[in-house]
């Protein structure tokens, strides 16, 4: 049987190498483009195809990577952002900057390969490895846009606390190592798990979480993320929103939420648990995002607070299963919530990317960011205006869309266990998300555009990609099942991580 992780980490690799060099033959035009196009379809198809073979055996990377559905669940999400941002890249990179676009894909091809080794990983070393490889990349990216300030100041303020970020985490696999005597992720939490009596177990699982928790932009870890997704170029925005981020989640459940037997953080603690602790991340990040996306007048940086927002809710999934995993008689909903968690990821990815990319189509050709610039868009440029309105209302949890269903499993899953409040507070801050969403679409179709009121053209490029993301958004609230099951058949994977 062909090793099909091992062909998607050699298209990657191949596009991320050889890219770069198109910058002596080819100046104009996207060539770069389509190659990256290519390897990331090609690998995409690989994993898929991974993932229908059902294969859970080891590779050739021996103990450091290997196949289940949780990665397979991730990688293909990951590509698929990738892709996305990839095709979408053609139209609203600026013409002026198509000189650099080998290296701009080249760093895309990289990010990719980086999120795809996280998805995969079963070794701590490999996991921070694979962490730096999709991280750094993406720092050159926020910066990309080399003439702006806003761009520079992005890139500088993404690295210096993603790098804080990556320290963290080191030292959180160095305490582990010390702890356990192991790198390989099972063996560690299930050894971690049974040191709890000593302090600097905790202090470990702590730092994970800080570490994780600033790419998955969770209050209080999310001061980054304003900055960096309006200084970057939009579908690089994009791919922060619904890429990068989906590799924080899944580095949290193999590392953090694998160590099963985790209930008290310090020695002789009621109150400071693991579940706890998620919690109360989970309340202040739903409830800071959704507030702060109130205030704004950018698009982008009110996009970046929704994106913060989005995590509260998957975090309550998070606390669930950790919660259920150290007791039994919670099985059912720590099943349910992960699943739920697992589907709201995937939705997210699909309604943020949406949001992103066609808030980017707007900005390219309106050359502004500000919501003013969105007034009366619904008749100047229709498509870009419907797209948003789609992903908005998914966003906001509107039946029968795809953010409904996710956040129904998710909410349901905490109301009849010590975390019910987590639901009221859900419930309350997908109310106050409707003010800012709604007031958003009331200005696209309602309100009249200031100056210029001609119809903007919209590259059929863009067309194509925001037709299938809201075609997604669509198809999964309609036809929920498939995707709920995909999520549940990764959620016993979770189980195998700790034993």
């Amino acid at each position: 049987m062909a090793d099909y992780i091992l062909l998607a980490v050699a298209s990657l690799s191949v596009a991320a190498l050889g890219v770069p060099f198109l910058q002596y033959f080819a100046r104009r035009g996207n060539a770069s483009g389509y190659l990256v196009i290519a390897a990331v379809g090609v690998a995409f198809l690989a994993i898929a195809a991974n993932a229908a073979s059902g294969s859970t055996s080891a590779y050739p990377f021996g103990s450091l990577l290997a196949s289940d559905s949780l990665g397979n669940l991730f990688a293909m999400l990951t590509l698929g952002v990738a892709l996305f941002v990839a095709v979408a890249s053609l139209s609203l990179v600026p013409s002026s900057q198509t000189a650099n676009s080998p290296f701009y894909y080249s760093l895309l091809s990289f990010a990719a390969l980086g999120m795809v080794l996280i998805s995969y990983s079963t070794d701590l070393l490999m996991l921070f490895i694979a962490w730096e490889l999709m991280s750094i990349p993406t720092y050159a990216l926020a910066g990309f846009k080399k003439g702006s300030a806003a761009s520079n100041e992005a890139a500088v303020k993404y690295a210096i606390l993603g790098a804080l970020s990556s320290a963290t985490i080191l030292y959180a696999i160095s305490l582990t190592y010390g702890l356990t005597g192991t790198l390989g992720i099972a063996a560690a939490a299930a050894s971690l798990g049974s040191h709890l009596s000593n302090p600097v177990a905790g202090i470990a699982i702590l730092l994970f979480v800080v570490g994780f928790g600033f790419k998955m932009s969770i209050v209080p870890f999310h001061m980054w993320a304003p900055d960096a997704y309006e200084g970057a170029p939009t579908p690089i925005a994009a791919l922060f929103a619904a890429g990068t981020k989906k590799a924080g989640f899944v580095a949290m459940i193999r590392v953090v939420l694998a160590i099963s037997t985790a209930v008290a953080l310090t020695p002789g603690s009621g109150l400071f648990t693991l579940p706890n602790v998620l919690a109360v991340l989970a309340l202040a990040t739903m409830t800071l995002g959704n507030l702060a996306a109130l205030t704004q007048k950018s698009m982008t940086r009110l996009l970046a607070y929704s994106s913060i927002a989005q995590a509260g809710y998957i975090l309550i999934g998070f606390v669930i299963y950790s919660y259920g995993q150290a007791n039994p008689a919670f099985a059912q909903q720590a099943q349910l919530g992960m699943a739920g968690a697992l589907f709201h990821i995937i939705n997210h990815s699909v309604m943020k990317g949406a949001a992103f990319l066609a808030a980017g189509l707007v900005i390219l050709k309106l050359g502004s960011g500000s919501l003013d610039a969105f007034d009366g868009l619904g008749r100047r440029m229709p498509i870009a205006a419907f797209s948003l309105a789609m992903s908005f209302l998914a966003l906001a949890g509107v039946p029968p869309l795809n953010g409904f269903w996710s956040k129904l499993m998710l909410f349901t899953s905490v109301i009849n266990t010590p975390y019910a409040w987590l639901a009221v507070a859900g419930v309350l801050n997908t109310a106050l998300s409707v003010g800012y969403y709604g007031w958003v679409i009331k200005r696209m179709y309602l309100d009249e555009p200031g100056g210029d009121q001609s119809p903007v053209e919209e590259p059929l490029t863009m067309a194509l990609v925001l037709g299938v993301l809201v075609a997604l958004i669509v198809v999964f609230g309609l036809e929920p099942g498939p995707i709920i099951s995909l999520a549940q058949h990764a959620v016993p994977a979770l189980a195998s991580l700790t034993g």
